[in-house]
């Protein structure tokens, strides 16, 4: 680094770094005398010259700065030497004057840095010195007496103990006499609304804060400032208040880790949350743990990855957006001044879902090294899945930071994990990620690179550091100097080589000038003396370069010349022939892994190191199950250890293992398998058996017994060791062993003994001895303790707990039991009965348990004689459920058979599924057949009945405890038989029952739809009795997605009439659904039809989309108009009057007029001699239609006639009414009085007359008369004939109905449920309700009510009873009427046979009748409907 000092021989400006002249020369120049002294230093062996400014100062006062000019060429650098050839300075040559140009001369001064520092503190003492007397003449001048304030005393800082006061004082100068305000963190101290806190003074420019009883929050900073109209200025002093008394000062903390978690699997992309529940006791106030989190043994830092959180008991830590490269190690370390405690768990991540099929995964952890001005190397780590071809090669991108444009940086794939990027900006920053590429496509891009600025590593150092230059010395005017062509490089090598590349590295030279150098890369082929320039048009900044497209194998040489403005300089040495290849080899196979069991979920692999391997990266292991060739990753990131656990394996599977070295250049072969080994606990020796009790004690031997080990440590107890001991006065003796049964004992001798047990990993501790047992004869008349008390189906409230019965039963055998229990903190005194009646069986289960308590348990045996002695007590037992507990549950299969079914998640080796029948062994073996496959147990019925009522239970061995039980109950039973038989038989359940609709052109539809079926599913569809298949007529289409069935008819014939069925067959499961279109509704439908398919043919070509009418303008002019559509220029548009064509020159052409598609006839003033018919014609190549409007009786025309749900109106419009005006309405020419049926009024412009209920009576000649006292009007209209048509039409179309769907009698067993479907019209839609017995029923969890579409209305009963029978009735109604569907439901049980044959006899004479009821109906309305009668 090279520091240059400047003095100014004059005075000088050091706040704006100027240099002023003090006198002109002869010339008139302005001279600028500077001395110069440079001192060098070195940094990294390189010395980087500094350019020079000067800013000179003319007596006008204008700033004018010169440059020295590029040297063009220097014979010998000026760099000062000592005896030990360092260099203590550099020597710049001094000018005197311009014109004397004479010739340079050389100073050299050799300098101590001790002289140096101390001449440089000796100036900076003379310029403060300097300064002071200056500002001092300024304020002795009697001109500015007015000044700024200045701080003359300053408030210094402090550092003191809680509790104690603080004062800060400061002294300022300054006029007029400043104001002083005090801030604490730049917020303004108000002492008088705090006096008891804060206290300020002020006296002879004095001033003073004081804080009072300081604590830990009066930690700031505070700040005096000082103010007048000349300025302000203001100081600021620190207070640092600290704890006097360190409270955890002496105490030893005890750290526990608690809540840990566990192995953790996440996916690529996902967010994954770690943590921890930390105690340290003693809790101390005020005192936190240090928390630190690490992977792999490096602690983490927080990132946009990573966040921690540390709440004071909990220490979490969150991973956003996971990435392989977050797989590893996880270590809680807690600290505290008495130590640390730590907890580790590994944590797996899963690659993201390919995007092609086959691709590989994305590699990770990009890295960028070398980084220069134009150059940087790339590497990566290969991914653990190739995909389903090898990896061909992988691609480079490139970002610069801010912008989001990613550039690929290689056109072909490489194959080599590492890669020289070059071409890029000097000083811009850039991240990097890389993609595999094989045969089938490209992955994932990886997680991006951290950001790296393409920038010289000295210049990054210096931005990191900071560059302090200091100048000192004397300049004169610059001259122009001489230029330095730059040496040659040195130490040029090759420091990496592929069959892709090859990178070159040297060192700059020493001799390089003042400016920077650029360099040229040339290559020869070997054998050859000719150089071939490189990058002949890019010369390159960086000492480091990457050569592409050389030929592989071939040998080169390489060497590096230097060039600057002066010139380009020799060329360094020769590299020597390298030979384009790979230098670094594959990694060769590890050594064939070993297995190990670990457990239930885990396995641990070992295996030999590679042998021949460089730049080892780490090792992938990979698992497989026997049986199948399917390779699984168990790690995706790789290790360098030769350890791995394999987590998250299958219970119970058997696996294989393989191992694969990866280093930069590739993956190794993977190593030969290991051996088969089945994911399972490790064995390991259990834990101690407990409670050695006396069971029964005669002469001269004992029985005993003791409860089993909690857990086998995963293998069978192969037997037990017993050993005993004597008692005498207190004293024991010596442990001996002996057999089950303890025999050759001494009468009357007190003994005691203990248990080990024994597995295949060794012989367990031994037992707690028992207590003092005096070997003597019973002789007691009530019976011993029961024994061999376990606890199966703990639950949150609940436990069953079974035992066996004593071995000495007393005078007369046991006739019963009871179980008492206590809170486990209770004492002897609060053991309480947990029922009041003897229990017979040895099996009991307790309800009513507080969740969350600690039970124990004891049970006593009963006889004649009375109550034994309890039970060795058993606990404590923890009321919880266990996580994941799962219950027995009944599955009733397709084929109706069924079954119990009990699955266990935590399954372990060696573990089975023990079924019993009132916690009993099942003696009949031939009613229940026993499945069980992996975690699944199912017992299957083979023929229920009344036999199998019982309790069932099932427990799975090698676990703690895991049991259930089911109850089957004769109800219970009865259901599952009802739900067998429907899955024997099963029927497709409809959504809807089939409809009907009208469609365009005429086309009719029928359709339904199902709840659910298969892809297997058949329709049949019929048509009275006869199966019809697609063609000309028919259209039939089955959405399976849906459900929705359809059937397409082009148009309704005479033919059609009847019934139309669709038949379903889906596997086993079967259903139907028919409509009938018989009779009157069957001729409306085929009308409305006809009418539908005629009107699409009228539209096809030119048609009247609103007909021929009248309107009545503001001006009372009569206006005929019709509103055409779909017309052509071609389309003649004739009118006509009476049969005769108005031509284009009669008179009435001149009121016709169109206007896009309206057309009008102005009639105008109207009069008898308009009356006529009048008529409207289009025709084209397309078609004809025709509109016609009958002016003959503008009576009839002018009244209108409305229908309501109480009558008719019949109503007029008038342009203006006025209340003079009277009205009058004349029937058969006799005036109509008002009544209650018959009303007539005016609303607005609105004549009107209502007649409600109206009969036949009511038809006739309707005349109204308006009268204003001069002349009148008279509109007459007939009440018959097309009006009458009017009325009985919309009363029989727009009529709420009930149109069918609805059976006429429905018999249905017990239990079962009832869903019926009725189609409803009406016009508008009808309001539906639903009657039993003629009241009404209302939607709830018995009876579900839908009405859906304005079409169906439907109603479920469910589990149908015999009082569910009656007589219902669908009942619609709309404005027009009022009409009921009826239909009886009656409910019997198969089981009554009586009652059902009565039933069957009562609903076919009930069916009978209400046929014949609808059949003399419908020769009634139509004599000719025969059909119906069928």
């Amino acid at each position: 680094m090279l520091f240059i000092e400047l003095f100014l021989c004059q005075f000088k400006s050091l706040q704006k770094k100027e240099l002023y002249c003090d006198q002109p020369d002869h010339s008139g120049h302005c001279v600028l005398f500077v001395l110069i002294v440079v001192s060098v230093q070195t940094h990294s062996g390189a010395l980087f010259p500094q350019s020079l400014k000067a800013v000179v100062k003319t007596e006008k006062g204008q700033e004018v700065v010169e440059l020295s000019p590029l040297p063009k060429r220097a014979k010998r650098t000026y760099l000062a030497m000592d005896t030990d050839k360092e260099v203590i300075g550099y020597v710049i040559p001094v000018f005197r004057a311009e014109e004397a140009r004479e010739a340079m001369e050389v100073k050299v001064e050799k300098k101590t840095r001790t002289t140096h520092i101390r001449e440089s503190a000796e100036r900076v003492e003379l310029g403060k010195t300097m300064e002071e007397w200056s500002e001092f003449r300024k304020k002795m001048n009697p001109d500015s007496l007015t000044h700024r304030p200045e701080f003359i005393v300053k408030p210094r800082g402090q550092t003191i103990w809680e509790g104690n006061t603080v004062k800060l004082h400061c002294t300022v100068a300054g006029w007029p006499k400043p104001r002083i305000a005090w801030y604490k963190n730049n917020v303004l101290i108000d002492a008088k609304a705090h006096p008891e806190k804060y206290t300020t003074e002020s006296n002879y420019n004095m001033h003073s804060l004081e804080i009072k009883n300081c604590d830990f929050l009066d930690t700031a900073q505070y700040c005096a400032s000082a103010l007048n109209i000349k300025g302000e200025v203001s100081s600021v002093a620190t207070i640092v208040v600290k704890n006097g008394y360190s409270p955890e000062h002496g105490v030893t903390f005890q750290t526990t880790i608690i809540d840990k978690f566990e192995v953790a699997f996440g996916h690529e992309g996902e967010t994954l949350s770690l943590g921890c529940t930390v105690i340290v006791y003693p809790t101390v106030k005020k005192y936190q743990p240090e928390v630190v989190w690490y992977r792999n043994s490096v602690p983490l830092k927080p990132s946009k990855w990573v966040h921690t959180h540390w709440s004071g008991e909990r220490a979490t830590l969150t991973l956003t957006h996971l990435n392989k490269e977050d797989e590893g190690m996880y270590t809680l370390r807690v600290n505290t001044k008495s130590g640390f405690d730590s907890y580790s768990a590994y944590v797996f991540v899963k690659d993201a879902d390919v995007e092609v099929e086959g691709a590989p995964v994305a590699p990770l952890d990009v890295r960028c090294h070398d980084a220069n001005k134009d150059y940087v190397v790339v590497t990566w780590k290969q991914p653990a899945v190739e995909g389903s071809s090898p990896i061909l090669g992988y691609y480079i991108d490139k970002c610069e930071v801010g912008t989001h444009h990613w550039a690929q940086c290689n056109e072909n794939p490489v194959k080599y994990a590492r890669f020289p990027v070059t071409g890029l900006v000097e000083g811009r920053s850039y991240i990097f990620r890389v993609r595999a590429f094989n045969q089938e496509g490209v992955s994932r891009p990886s997680r991006v690179s951290e950001p790296v600025i393409a920038m010289d590593p000295s210049d990054r150092a210096s931005l990191k550091g900071g560059t302090h230059v200091e100048t000192q010395g004397v300049l004169t005017r610059p001259l122009p100097s001489v230029g330095v062509i730059p040496g040659e490089p040195t130490d040029v090598v090759v420091t990496e080589a592929t069959k892709s590349y090859v990178v070159l590295a040297w060192k700059p030279p020493v001799q390089r000038g003042h400016e920077g150098v650029m360099y040229y890369i040339e290559k020869s082929v070997s054998g050859s003396d000719i150089w071939q320039r490189v990058n002949t048009g890019m010369p390159v900044k960086s000492p480091r370069f990457a050569l592409f497209d050389l030929a592989e194998g071939k040998s080169y040489s390489f060497r590096v010349r230097c060039s600057n403005s002066a010139g380009v300089g020799e060329p360094s040495a020769s590299t020597g022939d390298v030979t384009v290849g790979d230098i670094l080899d594959l990694p060769s196979a590890p050594g064939t892994p070993v297995a190990a069991r670990n457990t239930d979920t885990s396995v641990v692999v070992f295996w030999s190191a590679s042998k021949d391997v460089s730049h080892l990266v780490g090792y992938y292991i990979e698992c497989s199950e026997v049986g199948t060739d399917i390779w699984m990753p168990c790690n995706n990131k790789p290790i360098k250890q030769t350890r791995f656990v394999c987590h998250g394996l299958i219970t119970g599977v058997n696996y294989v293992f393989r191992v694969k070295a990866v280093n930069a250049a590739g993956y190794s072969l993977s190593s030969s398998q290991s051996d088969a080994v089945i994911v399972q606990a490790a064995i390991c020796k259990f834990p101690r058996s407990s409670d050695v009790t006396m069971l029964e004690a005669v002469k001269d031997y004992m029985i005993l017994s003791w409860n089993p080990p909690a857990h086998d440590g995963g293998a069978d107890i192969r037997g037990y060791f017993v050993d005993y001991r004597t008692v005498k006065g207190g004293v024991a003796g010596k442990w001996h062993e002996m057999n089950h049964k303890a025999e050759d004992l001494k009468e009357n001798v007190f003994y005691q003994f203990q248990v080990r047990a024994m597995n295949m990993a060794g012989v367990s501790e031994a037992s707690l001895p028992s207590g003092r047992l005096e070997c003597k004869e019973w002789t007691i008349t009530v019976p011993g303790p029961p024994v061999g008390l376990h606890v199966l189906e703990v639950r949150d409230t609940s436990a069953v707990i079974l035992w066996e019965p004593p071995v000495f039963d007393g005078r007369t055998p046991v006739n019963g039991y009871y179980l008492d229990l206590k809170f486990e903190s209770a004492g002897e005194e609060g053991w309480k009965a947990a029922h009041e009646k003897v229990n017979q069986v040895k099996y009991m289960k307790v309800t009513g348990l507080e969740a969350g308590a600690s039970y124990v348990f004891r049970v006593r045996a009963q006889n004649l004689a009375g109550v034994g002695n309890p039970s060795v007590p058993i606990g404590p037992i923890l009321a919880q459920s266990r996580p994941g507990t799962k219950e027995i549950y009944v599955d009733v299969d397709d084929d109706g058979v069924i079954s119990m079914v009990f699955e266990c998640a935590d399954l372990k080796a060696g573990s089975e599924f023990v079924w019993s029948k009132n916690y009993q062994a099942m003696a009949d073996t031939s009613r229940i057949t026993i499945v069980t496959e992996k975690g699944k147990s199912r017992a299957i019925f083979n023929s229920p009945s009344l036999e199998d009522l019982g309790t069932y239970s099932c427990v799975v061995t090698n676990t703690d405890g895991i049991s259930s039980s089911y109850t089957l109950t004769e109800e219970g039973l009865k259901r599952l038989l009802d739900i067998s038989y429907d899955h024997k038989f099963p029927v497709i359940p409809f959504k809807n029952e089939m409809a009907m609709e009208l469609l365009e052109k005429g086309r009719v539809r029928f359709w339904t739809q199902v709840e659910k079926c298969t892809a297997d599913c058949q329709v049949e569809y019929v048509f009275n009795d006869v199966i019809i298949t697609q063609g000309k007529k028919y259209t039939m289409n089955f959405d399976k997605s849906t459900g929705i069935i359809e059937m397409f008819m082009d148009s309704l014939e005479v033919t059609d009439e009847g019934t139309f069925t669709f038949n379903l067959v889906d596997g086993k499961a079967k259903g139907a659904t028919s409509l009938v279109l018989i009779g009157d509704e069957f001729r409306e439908l085929q009308k409305k039809s006809e009418f539908e398919r005629a009107e699409w043919v009228r539209k096809q070509g030119p048609h009247f989309v609103e007909y021929l009418d009248f309107t009545v303008t503001p001006e009372c002019d009569v206006l005929l108009k019709c509103k055409i559509g779909n017309v052509k220029a071609e389309t003649e548009i004739t009118w006509s009057k009476d049969c005769i064509e108005i031509a284009d020159d009669d008179e009435d052409a001149k009121k016709i007029e169109k206007k896009d598609g309206d057309l009008t006839f102005n009639i105008g003033k109207i009069s008898k001699h308009d009356a006529g018919v009048y008529e409207v014609f289009l025709k084209d190549d397309r078609g004809k239609d025709s509109s016609i409007f009958k002016l003959t009786d503008a009576g009839k025309t002018l009244v209108n006639v409305i229908s309501t749900e109480h009558g008719i109106i019949l109503q007029s419009v008038v342009t203006y009414h006025h209340e003079d005006l009277r009205v009058g309405w004349l029937h058969k020419d006799a005036k109509i009085s008002a009544s209650e049926r018959v009303k007539a009024g005016v609303t607005g412009e609105q004549l009107w007359l209502k007649i409600n209920e109206p009969t036949e009576k009511d038809k006739g000649k309707y005349a109204m008369d308006i009268f204003d006292g001069k002349d009148g009007v008279k509109r007459v209209f007939e009440l018959s004939g097309k009006a009458a048509f009017t009325l009985s039409s919309i009363s029989s179309s727009d009529r709420a109905r009930v149109i069918g769907g609805l059976p006429d009698v429905v018999a249905i067993q017990e239990g079962k449920s009832l869903n019926l479907t009725g189609n409803v019209w009406g016009e508008p839609v009808p309001e539906v309700s639903w009657t039993k017995n003629e009241k009404q029923l209302l939607s709830d969890d018995h009876y579900s009510l839908k009405f859906e579409h304005g079409k169906f209305a439907s109603i479920t009963i469910a589990a149908v009873t015999t009082t569910d029978s009656g007589k219902y009735a669908l009942v619609v109604k709309n404005k027009y009427g009022t009409e009921a569907g009826e239909f009886t439901v009656s409910v019997y049980n198969p089981e009554d046979d009586e009652n059902w044959k009565k039933i069957k006899q009562t609903l076919v004479t009930l069916a009978l009748n209400q046929t014949d009821e609808k059949n003399k109906k419908i020769k009634n309305n139509n004599p000719e409907a025969t059909q119906c009668e069928k």
